[in-house]
């Protein structure tokens, strides 16, 4: 941002450049989501003229090449003459046959963007306007995100299972584990340590693949069914809900709490890794940013705070209530059972 600039716009009575800059960002932003929707660094391959990769993508020749040069200027590609080449971040994320292909985390991206479309509908509604069950959404949709949460969890499974710990550990639930990332860490953590990994059964098929890639189907078993209706159990040292709490609202969390307490021996410990907002809800700023992402993503979702995360824990009966805060936006919230009984 030139500094000069936006003083003399302001002082003439203009827009601050930062404001117009910050509300026109959509703009590459949408440039790099379509180049990732038509796969078009695949198409461009060791290097192509527009025409080529128009042809490759079935696309208006103008109209691809008006997007190459976009995204030339954005760096992603290159071009010299009339040919354009992947530049170094496209051809190491997103290109069919590279081993960081990063193509099915992004679509994640993608798919929000449609969803982000309608945030003035909802926040007229008060909830989301397309909002559809995870299992009535196309397969598509749920490759991709739990891609994305993958990507995410197994970047952020070691610190967690650091600042948690497996001492005492040996039988931890995954409510809503997804791909399975956070199981598998904690196991790798413990030679003795047991996990189940519940989610929908579209989920499970997803999640048992990378167990069995970790080599943990041993030790690492998956359990069909809906973490806002199912009982849980009991006898587990540890539950953990990762980026589960934020998907629901106070009353469900409240209840998810409750099963929690009953599936936990007593001395164990419910985990809660999520955004945890400062108690006025305006920081971090990823995480207020991300509530509006569950407004517009599900029926009462949000971000909540850590006086919120504390009152329902006790209600539900846990106490020793702490929060650890952790590099980057998410947190974790953590109480333990004590007592008998339900």
């Amino acid at each position: 941002m030139n500094s000069a600039c936006d003083s003399t716009r302001a002082a003439g009575g203009g827009l601050p450049e930062e404001f117009l800059q910050r509300a026109r960002a959509f703009q590459e932003s949408r440039a790099l989501l379509t180049a990732l929707e038509l796969d078009l660094y695949t198409a461009v391959g060791e290097g192509a003229r527009a025409g080529e990769v128009a042809g490759r993508l079935g696309t208006d020749p103008r109209a691809t090449e008006t997007l190459m040069h976009a995204l030339a200027a954005l760096g992603m590609l290159a071009k010299q003459g009339e040919v354009f080449r992947n530049g170094p971040l496209a051809e190491r994320f997103f290109t069919a046959g590279s081993p960081e292909d990063a193509r099915a985390v992004m679509m994640h991206t993608v798919h929000m963007w449609e969803r982000w479309s309608t945030l003035t509908e909802c926040v007229r509604a008060g909830t989301s306007v397309t909002y559809q069950e995870h299992e009535d959404r196309e397969p598509r949709w749920t490759e991709a995100f739990i891609a994305a949460m993958h990507a995410n969890a197994s970047e952020r499974a070691p610190a967690v299972v650091k600042a948690v710990g497996v001492e005492g550990v040996r039988r931890l639930l995954d409510v809503g584990g997804g791909s399975g990332a956070y199981a598998i860490a904690f196991a790798q953590a413990h030679p003795e340590l047991e996990a189940e990994v519940l989610d929908l059964p579209r989920v499970v098929r997803i999640a048992e693949g990378h167990i069995a890639r970790a080599g943990l189907s041993d030790r690492v078993k998956t359990r069909r069914g809906d973490l806002r209706q199912v009982a849980f159990g009991e006898g587990y040292d540890l539950v953990l809900l990762s980026a589960i709490c934020h998907m629901l609202s106070p009353e469900e969390n409240l209840d998810l709490l409750k099963r929690c307490r009953v599936a936990l021996e007593a001395g164990g410990r419910v985990v809660i890794q999520d955004f945890i907002l400062e108690p006025d809800k305006t920081a971090p700023r990823a995480g207020a940013l991300f509530s509006l992402n569950m407004l517009v993503g599900t029926q009462r979702g949000a971000s909540y705070s850590e006086p919120e995360y504390a009152a329902w824990l006790a209600e539900a009966g846990f106490a020793q209530v702490r929060h650890i805060r952790l590099a980057g936006p998410s947190g974790l919230m953590v109480g333990r059972r004590s007592g008998a009984g339900v």
